[in-house]
């Protein structure tokens, strides 16, 4: 059972707040037990004193005109029953001792039965006075009795009831906080049980969350299903603007480029002639980092949607090399696929997939010189791997894997259109998909090869 104490914690906060009640209740229990033992001790005490000074009272008799004590044995024992404390006791009749210790202080006035505290020989003592109207013959005689004790056995009990009452209010507080631990995980397990009904679900999962919750947590789950809503309408809209970017900027710009074509095979002048070749190569450069700009925004945007499909990598991989063969044909440039077995079924996003081959193979034909040959190479061992071979320029300046940051570009390739976005884009299919992508200089001739490289199962 783990408790997360942090500042911005409910559970952590609810819990201390629980337990800070706990302690206030603790220490009223403490102070409530405490009081009302000592209280019941003390009482006792007194109802001894006064029980004592009654069979005393009742010993009392008359003989010959005076008042006669024969002090009764039970009269001091029962004080001694509950303890070691001492004892004193003074019988006065009209003022004057008849027994016990003549220095006891007598009350001033006595009315009713007096219960005082007082010092006496050094000590603490608990006093009880009564005064008893004794009939001596024609004579009627005031006789006055006090008994006192020591109150150690009351400070015994008291400190015993001390310790009692604090193991109670500390059993007490150990308990509640306790059932504070138990109550607050109890309150917020729906929120808890919600958080992991939305935290399992992944990037493209844009449902509306249904999970049972209480009625305190119902505005909270509707303001999270109208985020949802907008969040997912916001993402289509999204998607839809890519892709119409992507027609709009594309196609005016592939008709400038056919129009110029046509008047640079129209003029006569070099120097015309060499302006407009100039502006041909800025349209290229211009409509290939557009696209690969689009091109990597829809990859980012699909990567966070990340959904899969059942496919074949080697109906994938023909797909795509059928598509791109007229480009290759323009330089006569042949493309040889190869595979170890007839079909490499993968999971994954097809549209990912295509866009991370058409990056590679349209650089191995975009460098590689007329009249060549790219061959693929599909081979399914532990993993899928797809190795691209070219016969162009290769990879030169710096590590080859650093061409897979974003606009990075050999020092080679100056003169050919390029944006520095197409190994990066295929580095991003790879990741999404759990793979990688390896680029270096072939060992033999010239030429370089890119290979995407994909987990199998």
């Amino acid at each position: 059972m783990t408790l997360r104490f942090a500042s911005g914690s409910m559970q952590g906060r609810l819990v201390i707040q629980l337990a800070l009640i706990a302690a206030l209740l603790s220490l009223v229990l403490f102070l409530v037990v405490r009081t009302v033992a000592e209280r019941a001790a003390a009482d006792t005490q007194d109802n001894i004193l006064l029980a004592s000074a009654t069979s005393i009272s009742d010993a009392l008799y008359s003989e010959r005109g005076a008042v006669r004590l024969e002090l009764p044995y039970s009269a001091l024992s029962m004080l001694g029953s509950i303890s070691e404390d001492r004892v004193f006791y003074r019988i006065a009749v009209g003022g004057e001792t008849l027994t016990g210790y003549d220095d006891l202080p007598l009350p001033t006035s006595l009315d009713a039965n007096q219960f005082d505290t007082y010092r006496y020989k050094g000590e603490t003592v608990r006093a009880v006075a009564l005064k008893r109207n004794f009939s001596t013959g024609n004579q009627s005689r005031d006789v006055t009795i006090v008994v006192a004790q020591t109150r150690l056995g009351l400070a015994a009990i008291s400190s015993r009831i001390t310790n009692t009452a604090m193991a109670t209010g500390a059993i007490f507080f150990l308990l509640a906080t306790g059932l504070s631990l138990w109550a607050a995980q109890s309150a917020l397990a729906p929120l808890t049980r919600m958080a992991g009904a939305v935290t399992r679900r992944g990037p493209s999962d844009l449902r509306p969350v249904t999970a049972k919750a209480p009625a305190e947590l119902a505005p909270l789950v509707e303001a999270l299903n109208s985020f949802i809503l907008r969040l997912k309408a916001s993402l289509n809209r999204s998607e839809d603007f890519i892709a119409e970017a992507a027609h709009r900027v594309r196609t005016p710009l592939a008709t400038v480029r056919t129009q110029a074509e046509v008047v640079h095979r129209s003029l006569n002048q070099s120097q015309n002639k060499t302006a407009l070749r100039e502006m041909i190569r800025a349209i290229d450069e211009s409509s290939r980092s557009a696209g690969q700009l689009l091109d990597h925004a829809m990859v980012n945007f699909r990567t966070d949607q990340f959904e899969t499909t059942l496919l074949d990598l080697v109906e994938l991989v023909q797909e795509t090399t059928d598509r791109l063969s007229p480009t290759a044909g323009l330089k006569d440039i042949l493309i040889n696929v190869s595979h170890d077995q007839s079909s490499f079924p993968f999971s994954g996003d097809p549209i990912l997939l295509q866009n991370a081959l058409r990056n590679i193979f349209d650089n191995a034909i975009k460098y590689s010189p007329a009249d060549s040959t790219i061959d693929v190479n599909m081979t399914s061992d532990d993993e899928y791997r797809i190795a691209v071979f070219d016969q162009g320029r290769g990879f030169q300046g710096g590590d080859a894997q650093s061409y897979l940051n974003r606009f990075s570009r050999g020092e080679n390739v100056d003169d050919v259109v390029g944006s520095g976005l197409g190994l990066t884009i295929v580095q991003e299919v790879a990741a999404a998909h759990l793979g990688r992508v390896e680029i270096q200089n072939n060992e033999t001739g010239a030429g370089a090869c890119v290979s995407l490289i994909l987990p199998r199962g």
